[in-house]
């Protein structure tokens, strides 16, 4: 708990500080630190499944943050891998229903690839993009918590008004799971939109 609230407040310091920069023409924070923290690692291979998938670089990098913050040898508990924390039951989904030539040749332990694991789990988060109509929040919970469980809250007044968006979810892993993406995408998006800004 104490380590989700100093990321939390790493995140909204950094956000207010660039605002406060923004405002002023200044530049108030470390950025060895700002960039150690939020890193743009496998930067040529998320920019080019983003271009690929048509998918926000920095969703893809708040996914792989949250997931395995950039381990690509991470396996989880439950068998989840590498650096978009993919399950073998998604891999066979995408194999069976999407399969090109590009994915035929490959196997599920082929995802410790961090080229491969990016461009599988960011077309699957433009499949489920696609599938909630663009609605971020929704698309993450579903990569989370799947498709059979968010359609089904989306479906439930309880947790949804308009059958789009979630108020809350009742998992509480992904509850936590969807605010830390959008948190970590919005410090990505806030940190390095300014910096191209101050570079050009």
């Amino acid at each position: 708990m104490i380590k989700k609230l100093v990321r939390f407040s790493i995140c909204i310091a950094l956000i207010s500080a660039l605002l406060i920069a923004a405002a002023f023409g200044m530049k108030i924070y470390n950025e060895d630190y700002v960039e150690s923290s939020y890193p743009l690692k496998y930067e040529k291979d998320v920019e080019a499944a983003a271009k690929r998938y048509g998918v926000d670089k920095y969703l893809i990098y708040g996914v792989i943050k949250t997931e395995s913050n950039f381990d690509s040898d991470a396996v989880s508990h439950v068998g989840a891998t590498g650096l978009m924390q993919l399950m073998p039951e998604t891999f066979e989904w995408v194999q069976s229903y999407y399969v090109d030539e590009t994915y035929e040749d490959y196997t599920f332990e082929d995802l410790k690839d961090p080229a491969l694991n990016i461009d599988y789990g960011t077309h699957i988060l433009s499949i489920l993009l696609d599938m909630y109509d663009g609605v971020e929040d929704t698309a993450v919970s579903a990569y989370n918590a799947g498709v059979g469980n968010v359609n089904s809250w989306l479906e439930d007044s309880e947790y949804s008004d308009d059958g789009k968006t979630l108020k809350y979810v009742p998992f509480p892993e992904t509850e936590n799971y969807r605010h830390k993406v959008a948190q970590n995408k919005s410090c990505y998006k806030a940190y390095y939109t300014d910096k191209e800004e101050r570079t050009k």
